[in-house]
């Protein structure tokens, strides 16, 4: 009889070929301590970390951990149930009612993470006579959530303001339509070119989603996102995200002002069959959201943090996959992934963290190494990470 896991022996064999150089894991580093949100101890070794989304550095903000505090006191320490039945608590509203502030709209539903705002929204959102047409590098959890509905599945090029255009053309006048774009597409830090591809979308009559789970906190006047900063906000249908990044803890969201939007309460299986988020988290959360609306400051050093390292490494002679520092992630495009692996050890081992990403999670035949800023990484900070990636690069020939 078949074994059900042979299909995976090749990915098997060659990580256990990896492994068998002695390099590390790089997909199975243990945070032993974690001291700051720029620092860590990681096998022993004080670590700065360039890897975690932590956006605007909220995870140890003393008002937010108070506050989980709090309602771990109050509240206990989780809900037990789906939102739908025992599982909403005033803390879920309050997190809702923080949305809509933060994004100025009249509907808001938390979801248990941001994964499952995707999920959710694309299986429901379109039917079998409706269409869903997204970009080629949209996140998984996209494609995950129109898997699991019935919808038609259109693929655009990436970025293709053109090739949008071009299949929106082309599909027949009946059927739903829904354009599902990322402000931020996280593997390679690049912005969508929102402004072109909303008003294209609305030509053909399409409703609009953007995924704003790595431009949230800092793109925008109030740090709403990419579509804020691109001023489409009035055509936009949905706005995603996730609690994950900027906002510093677990979980998901939906904002609309669609006057129907409440429906998916009842109809959204991903929110009607999973438990809701413990009463801690969506405290911290809520506590987060409202601080990121007063987070210019933040910002503005995010964004000089990320034109820095950006420079910094291409004065160095590294493959950079954006022409300039376009979001708080920086991807170093390397040959292979021999060369990724070795350099992604080099830089551990000299003191700081980034991710490594190969295919299937980049496409086909690029690796490379991604680098994700804090608002709290120091100048002092991104001076010596230039330094270690100076002398890893050197050391592992990636640079002369």
């Amino acid at each position: 009889m078949k074994d059900l896991f042979s299909k995976f022996d090749p990915l098997i064999a060659e990580r256990q070929a990896l492994l068998d150089t002695g390099v590390r894991d790089p997909f199975a580093i243990v945070m032993d301590e974690v001291l700051s949100p720029t620092r860590a101890i990681i096998q022993g070794k004080e670590t700065i970390l360039l890897g975690t989304y932590n956006y605007m550095g909220m995870t140890f903000d003393p008002d937010v951990v108070e506050a989980g505090k709090r309602a771990l006191d109050e509240y206990g320490s989780g809900t037990t149930g789906s939102r739908v039945l025992n599982g909403t608590y005033q803390g879920h509203k309050e997190c809702e009612e923080a949305l809509k502030t933060f994004y100025g709209t009249s509907h808001a539903i938390v979801f248990s993470t941001g994964y499952q705002a995707n999920l959710g929204l694309m299986s429901t959102i379109a039917g079998k006579e409706d269409y869903i047409i997204l970009d080629a590098d949209s996140h998984a959890s996209i494609y995950d959530g129109c898997a699991l509905g019935n919808a038609n599945i259109v693929r655009f090029r990436h970025n293709s303001v053109e090739d949008l255009d071009r299949r929106l053309g082309r599909l027949p006048e009946a059927g739903g339509r829904l354009v599902v774009l990322e402000g931020v597409y996280s593997m390679l830090g690049d912005i969508a070119p929102l402004k072109e591809m909303v008003a294209v979308a609305k030509k053909h009559g399409a409703m609009i989603a953007v995924d704003e789970a790595h431009g949230m906190g800092f793109f925008g006047p109030n740090g709403r996102g990419v579509f804020e900063e691109a001023g489409v906000e009035a055509d936009v249908d949905f706005v995603i995200g996730t609690f994950s990044k900027s906002v510093g803890t677990v979980g998901g969201f939906i904002v609309s002002n669609h006057p129907k939007f409440e429906v998916l309460r009842l109809v959204c299986r991903p929110y009607v069959f999973t438990a809701s988020l413990p009463p801690s988290v969506v405290a911290t959360a809520a506590t987060s959201i409202r601080k990121l609306m007063h987070a210019g400051d933040k910002r503005a050093h995010l964004w000089e943090n990320s034109r820095r390292l950006h420079k910094g490494l291409r004065d160095l002679g590294f493959d950079i996959a954006t022409q300039e520092a376009e979001s708080a992630i920086i991807a170093i495009l390397l040959p292979d992934q021999q060369a990724t692996v070795l350099m992604w050890q080099a830089l551990l081992e000299a003191g700081v963290y980034v991710n490594m990403a190969r295919p299937p999670a980049t496409p086909a035949g690029m690796y490379l190494l991604r680098c994700s800023l804090c608002a709290e990484h120091s100048s002092d900070q991104v001076d010596r990470i230039l330094e270690m990636f100076a002398g890893a690069g050197r050391a592992t020939d990636c640079i002369e």
